[in-house]
Parts: C-alpha cells; structure tokens; sequence
C-alpha cells in the first residue's frame, strides 16, 4: 500500500484510484473484524495496532499492516500519513473499568484523539478532509431509565469511561465543525462474537458466559435478569463501518447510535448460553443463578438498553443481518473450538 508519494507526504488523487482506509487499533476484537469488512472492498487498507500480530486477513489480501505506539503522536501522524478515510478504534487495554483508576486510560481513550485531530488540522490538504470514523459508546448518555436510545438523549455520562468516549466524541465533532474532518462517531451498542484475532477476545458479558458455560459453571447474575441489552454480532458492527463509505458528507457531524432495537433480557440469553452449550457438549445446561452484586457495581450495570438505530439506516442500508440465536451459536462453535458453516 505505501508508495513513493505516501513515504514523500506528497497527497494522492485521482478520480479512479480507490480510496486509503486507515484502521486505528486494528488487532483488537471490534478491530480485527472491521479491518477484515474493509479488506473485501475495494479500498487501499492500512491496519495499525500496537502489537506484533494484527487482525486475522484472508490469503493474498494487499492490505499493509503495520505496528505503532498510537499514543505517540508521531508515530500516529507517519500511520494517518495519505489516508482518505481513518476508522478510530483505539481504547486503552484495560477496558471501561480501568479507566475509573488507570491515568493511562486517558491517553489512549482521549488523548489519540486530540493528537489525531491536531495532526490534521495542520495538514489542511487541498481537497475534502477525510472522513473519520470513530467508535463511541452507546453507553455515554448515561442512565436510559429503561428508554429507548435513539441518538436525541442529552449526555449524562455515569462512569470515566463514558466520560472518556464523549470527550473524545466531541473533539472530533468540534474539528468536523472547524472544517479540520468529516467526523462521524457511531455509538456501538453491546457487540460479541468471535474474530480469530490473536488479541482480538471479546471480552464482554456474553462471550464470559459462554466460556463459564463451556467450564460447566453456573451463570451468575446480578439481578432478575430481566436487564436489557442491545445486542449485536460483530460481524454486523463491522458492516457498519463499512456502510458509512460514499456517505460521508450526510454522516458528518453527529453520533449515531447503532443497535438491533430488540433490548434482549440477559435472564433469557444466559438461558439460551446454557441450552446451546448444553446440546454442544451432551450433557445437562448449567444453572442460571441470581447473586448479589458486589458493591462497586455502577448504576449502569441495572439500566437497561434498546437502542433504535433507524436515522442511521436511513441513510446507509445498514441493519444487522445475524440475528440473536445464530450470533450466539456462532459464538459458542468459535469457543468451544469449532467451527461453524455458513
């Protein structure tokens, strides 16, 4: 992907050359997946993470894959270096939670962000400024009261984390609205699922549920399980990002919340965890069990999520095509070791 032009800084253009698509923390598990949507279309591909093994790409696939500090502003500046369009990605290793105690946690949830627009404000090419893709948190509007999200809530973030994600939100925003980009922040919903990635595990509630299904442990809840969640495969966020090409200009400069608009009730997809491993493995499900939760728990933890996410396929043709019960075989088949055919 890099040429003589890209290593010079010298811009690209031309009316039939496809477009450069940077991907921003492309080893991790939302990354590797969008990076994979991205190398099947006909774009130029560069996949940035900081780690030696990046995201999992097909046999023969042109895409560059390069290795970066991504808080270091010079080392992102030289991976944004020609790109037409910059999916961000980035989030500190240690997850929402370590940013309530980890300094560190700002630097990459927020500081990649300041550092990126900054680089491109002083490029300023000839030509639109690029299109830039960032991955928020349908978490930052706080508390839902049990409401669905449809992108018109006022934001009243409850934990750093979602401190975090708008901070950096509304930086790319002011940038966007300064004439620096064309941001676009889509606020993702809960996703799972299974990538391959070396570093890509899903780490999130459903994929834990699994794993402790597959060890023949109780599932454990901290309620009634009649808490919602708006859940959506993987492989269905990455066509997101991807769906956002060629529609730049009517994207720009809001956040878009994405979801399934079914609000699931944790109780009855723990349930269907336990029945499917169960017809995996033959043998009886593990038990679904209330416990108390522990005192650190946030409010967030008991509020539940439907999200409707109709503004953004109005304007893309995106919905998620994977629905809840194949996600979920799917991602029981990827832990337990298997695969599954399509």
């Amino acid at each position: 992907m890099t040429t003589a032009a890209q290593r010079s800084g010298a811009p690209e253009h031309g009316p039939h050359r496809p477009p450069g698509v940077v991907v921003l923390g492309a080893s991790g598990f939302v990354g590797s997946a969008v990076t994979a949507a991205f190398a099947g279309r006909p774009v130029r591909l560069r996949a940035v993470a900081r780690r030696d093994s990046g995201p999992v790409l097909s046999p023969g696939s042109t895409a560059e894959v390069r290795r970066a500090d991504l808080t270091d502003a010079g080392e992102l500046a030289a991976a944004v270096d020609g790109a037409d369009v910059i999916v961000h990605l980035v989030m500190h290793g240690g997850g929402w939670r370590a940013a309530e105690s980890d300094p560190a946690a700002r630097a990459a949830n927020v500081g990649v962000m300041e550092n990126l627009c900054g680089i491109l404000r002083e490029r300023r090419p000839g030509g639109p400024p690029p299109l830039v893709l960032y991955a928020g948190a349908a978490s930052q509007v706080g508390l839902t009261g049990g409401r669905p999200l449809d992108g018109s809530e006022p934001d009243r973030p409850h934990t750093a984390y979602d401190a975090h994600k708008l901070a950096a939100e509304r930086i790319l925003l002011d940038a966007t609205a300064d004439g620096v980009v064309r941001g676009v922040s889509l606020r993702l919903p809960t996703v799972f699922g299974h990538t391959g990635a070396p570093h890509g595990a899903d780490r999130g509630v459903v994929s834990f549920m699994v794993r402790r299904a597959l060890a023949g442990e109780p599932l454990t809840l901290w309620h009634d399980g009649s808490v919602k969640r708006d859940l959506v495969h993987v492989d269905d966020i990455a066509r997101a990002f991807t769906a956002a090409l060629g529609h730049g200009g009517e994207l720009a400069g809001r956040h878009w919340p994405l979801g399934a608009g079914r609000g699931d009730a944790l109780g009855e997809v723990c349930r269907t965890v336990a029945e499917l491993v169960a017809l995996r493995l033959g043998r009886d499900p593990v038990p679904v069990v209330s416990v108390e939760p522990p005192s650190t728990a946030p409010a967030t933890d008991f509020d539940s999520v439907t999200i409707d996410s109709a503004a953004y396929r109005a304007v893309t043709g995106w919905r998620p095509e994977i629905g809840l019960r194949d996600a979920l075989e799917r991602t029981v088949a990827a832990l337990a070791g298997t695969t599954t055919s399509d």
